[in-house]
């Protein structure tokens, strides 16, 4: 696959603690902690509407804070995929952002789960979060062809 340096710099809340989700699914402080750990962010893939096949970016940051958790990666706009995915988040078309998990501890309480511990293995960009507040905002970009050869050269 060809490779380029075209890329988004995003960032947002991919889980926000004490909000209940459309599921009815309730992420507590904490519940990521022991998955950070282990995977650490690079362990964390970026896939785009939950698929697996192509991942479409990294995230250089994936933390646990008082509000939830928190992620800033690239979009990259290498494969079909990732092109796809950065036009749509480019325009304002895409900006949920929705969490690939395991349920490692939980407790009921009525139509609610809450989720003590997760393990964590992919933050998606996807159209309709499951948790309406788990937004992303685009807070920079490398767009060579845009800049011209010039600055192609002063990238390396």
């Amino acid at each position: 696959m060809k490779e380029t340096r075209e890329f988004l710099v995003i960032e947002g809340y991919a889980s926000r603690f004490f909000q209940r989700d459309l599921a009815g699914d309730v992420v507590l402080p904490g519940a990521f902690s022991a998955s950070l750990l282990r995977r650490g962010s690079q362990g964390i893939r970026m896939l785009f509407q939950h698929d697996a096949q192509e991942p479409i970016g990294v995230w250089d940051q994936v933390i646990e804070d008082k509000n939830g958790l928190f992620v800033r990666g690239k979009l990259f706009a290498d494969g079909p995929r990732g092109r796809t995915a950065m036009a749509l988040v480019a325009r304002g078309s895409v900006d949920g952002l929705s969490i690939g998990f395991r349920t490692r501890e939980a407790e009921r309480s009525g139509s609610n789960r809450h989720l003590q511990e997760i393990d964590l293995w992919e933050v998606s960009i996807v159209t309709f979060p499951m948790l309406p507040r788990a937004r992303l905002r685009v807070t920079g970009a490398i767009m060579p062809a845009a800049a011209g050869p010039q600055s192609l050269n002063r990238a390396g």
